[in-house]
């Protein structure tokens, strides 16, 4: 069964029809989904979606792009969401230089503090890396990353880095993009990554695969990601699906 490890159900595209877009992803194969937080919002709406369905999981974090909103009071909040049962990792957290807000200090900053929280609670990180990845890399070694675990979600780098985040014994989050005509890059690291560093996610609604690009995702769409690394890897999408949910509960220790 496909084990969904990065997705967004709480997010506002989903608010008039999120319960049956959920009770329906196990008739597309979908077994096991992870929300993921990306704001004090989301890791309080993750938590909820927690609660309310037995195969979904979650995660706690503040993404780069909202580390601005921080203070101290609600990283001792983010450190008591993490702390519930069913919450499997401290993210998605790291740095974004696309944009030129927040600064790329504050960024870091609450990276190297969402990094020690990870240590703090024993939990895998969840890495949101763009147009940063030699600032990334660097916080994560400085911090000893490789103790801690985790997935770089959404590789959007080359082999070079892919190989530094395999020596810290990360995984690797492949998503729609794979199927792109012009996902060249990524398709070599999907070729070049053993298998049992890869897993499947969508960050629904975000990203749809080939032949729904530009639509809402949802992680139904998982399986055209799944064909796709089947074709590069020489195997059958069956054994993908298998593969990359035995990483996955590696990745979350599930």
């Amino acid at each position: 069964m496909i084990f969904e490890t990065h997705a967004h159900y709480d997010d506002e595209a989903f608010n008039e029809d999120r319960e049956a877009v959920i009770k329906s992803l196990a008739a597309a194969g979908v077994e096991t989904v992870v929300n993921i937080g990306a704001s004090m919002d989301s890791s309080e709406t993750t938590l909820e979606l927690t609660r309310n369905y037995p195969f979904i999981y979650g995660t706690a974090g503040v993404h780069p792009s909202w580390t601005d909103e921080l203070d101290e009071e609600k990283f001792q909040r983010l450190r008591e969401i993490i702390k519930e049962p069913k919450m499997v990792a401290v993210g998605e957290i790291g740095l974004d230089y696309y944009y030129k807000e927040p600064p790329h200090e504050i960024q870091k900053k609450w990276f190297e503090r969402q990094l020690d929280l990870a240590r703090e609670v024993k939990l895998p990180v969840v890495i949101h890396s763009r147009e940063a990845a030699q600032d990334t890399l660097e916080i994560m070694k400085a911090a000893k990353a490789e103790e801690l675990g985790g997935v770089i979600h959404c590789f959007s780098y080359g082999k070079e880095m892919a190989r530094e985040y395999l020596d810290m014994g990360f995984f690797l989050g492949v998503g729609g993009v794979l199927t792109f005509n012009n996902s060249k890059t990524l398709r070599e690291v999907v070729k070049y990554v053993p298998m049992d560093h890869l897993v499947l996610e969508t960050d629904s609604p975000y990203m749809a695969p080939e032949p729904n690009r530009g639509k809402r995702n949802t992680s139904a769409n998982l399986i055209y990601v799944a064909k796709m690394m089947a074709e590069i890897k020489g195997m059958s999408p069956e054994e993908v699906i298998a593969a990359t949910e035995k990483n996955a509960r590696r990745l979350y220790r599930m």
